[in-house]
Protein backbone atom coordinates (compact mmCIF):
# COMPACT_ATOMS: atom_id res chain seq x y z
CA UNK A 1 0.00 0.00 0.00
CA UNK A 2 2.44 2.74 1.12
CA UNK A 3 1.97 6.23 2.44
CA UNK A 4 1.22 9.05 0.03
CA UNK A 5 2.92 12.35 0.79
CA UNK A 6 3.40 15.72 -0.88
CA UNK A 7 6.02 17.29 1.38
CA UNK A 8 9.74 16.71 1.03
CA UNK A 9 10.48 13.30 2.53
CA UNK A 10 13.45 14.67 4.49
CA UNK A 11 11.19 17.31 6.11
CA UNK A 12 8.66 14.66 7.11
CA UNK A 13 11.38 12.48 8.64
CA UNK A 14 12.84 15.49 10.49
CA UNK A 15 9.42 16.28 12.01
CA UNK A 16 8.80 12.60 12.79
CA UNK A 17 12.24 12.29 14.42
CA UNK A 18 11.66 15.37 16.58
CA UNK A 19 8.28 14.00 17.67
CA UNK A 20 9.71 10.56 18.48
CA UNK A 21 12.50 12.05 20.59
CA UNK A 22 9.84 12.97 23.15
CA UNK A 23 8.49 9.41 23.35
CA UNK A 24 9.45 7.64 26.56
CA UNK A 25 10.72 4.13 25.94
CA UNK A 26 11.80 4.49 22.30
CA UNK A 27 15.01 2.72 23.22
CA UNK A 28 12.98 -0.40 24.10
CA UNK A 29 11.71 -0.58 20.52
CA UNK A 30 15.34 -0.38 19.39
CA UNK A 31 16.11 -3.26 21.77
CA UNK A 32 18.49 -1.10 23.81
CA UNK A 33 18.67 -0.99 27.57
CA UNK A 34 18.18 2.31 29.39
CA UNK A 35 21.87 2.20 30.29
CA UNK A 36 22.99 1.73 26.67
CA UNK A 37 20.60 4.46 25.49
CA UNK A 38 21.83 6.89 28.14
CA UNK A 39 25.41 6.14 27.09
CA UNK A 40 24.77 7.65 23.66
CA UNK A 41 25.27 11.38 23.16
CA UNK A 42 22.41 13.53 21.81
CA UNK A 43 23.58 13.27 18.18
CA UNK A 44 23.80 9.48 18.38
CA UNK A 45 20.36 9.22 19.95
CA UNK A 46 18.91 11.49 17.26
CA UNK A 47 20.50 9.38 14.51
CA UNK A 48 18.98 6.20 16.01
CA UNK A 49 15.57 7.84 16.23
CA UNK A 50 15.88 9.14 12.66
CA UNK A 51 16.43 5.56 11.48
CA UNK A 52 13.42 4.49 13.57
CA UNK A 53 11.30 7.27 12.01
CA UNK A 54 12.26 6.08 8.54
CA UNK A 55 11.39 2.46 9.39
CA UNK A 56 8.10 3.45 11.02
CA UNK A 57 7.13 5.62 8.05
CA UNK A 58 7.31 2.63 5.73
CA UNK A 59 5.82 0.27 8.31
CA UNK A 60 2.78 2.49 8.76
CA UNK A 61 2.03 2.02 5.07
CA UNK A 62 1.07 -1.59 5.76
CA UNK A 63 0.46 -1.75 9.51
CA UNK A 64 -1.34 0.99 11.39
CA UNK A 65 -1.52 1.65 14.31
CA UNK A 66 1.88 0.81 15.80
CA UNK A 67 2.94 1.06 19.45
CA UNK A 68 6.25 2.58 20.51
CA UNK A 69 6.91 2.94 24.23
CA UNK A 70 3.82 4.54 25.75
CA UNK A 71 2.59 5.91 22.39
CA UNK A 72 0.34 4.78 19.61
CA UNK A 73 1.37 5.91 16.13
CA UNK A 74 -1.31 6.00 13.47
CA UNK A 75 -1.35 6.88 9.79
CA UNK A 76 -4.50 8.81 8.86
CA UNK A 77 -4.68 8.39 5.08
CA UNK A 78 -7.80 10.56 4.70
CA UNK A 79 -6.21 13.57 6.41
CA UNK A 80 -2.68 12.83 5.11
CA UNK A 81 -0.98 12.82 8.49
CA UNK A 82 0.69 10.71 11.11
CA UNK A 83 -0.54 10.97 14.71
CA UNK A 84 1.55 10.18 17.76
CA UNK A 85 -0.80 9.73 20.71
CA UNK A 86 0.98 9.87 24.07
CA UNK A 87 -0.55 8.04 27.01
CA UNK A 88 -1.11 11.33 28.85
CA UNK A 89 -3.45 12.65 26.18
CA UNK A 90 -0.92 14.74 24.26
CA UNK A 91 -1.07 14.20 20.50
CA UNK A 92 1.59 15.21 18.03
CA UNK A 93 0.82 15.44 14.32
CA UNK A 94 3.13 15.15 11.34
CA UNK A 95 1.59 16.56 8.16
CA UNK A 96 2.32 14.66 4.97
CA UNK A 97 1.11 17.32 2.53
Amino acid sequence: MGIKFGREYSDIITDFTDALLSVEGCHDFLEMSEEDWSGLDDAEQKECIKTLADDLFYGLGTESPMTIGECTITHDAKRHLIRINHGDGLTQVIHLV
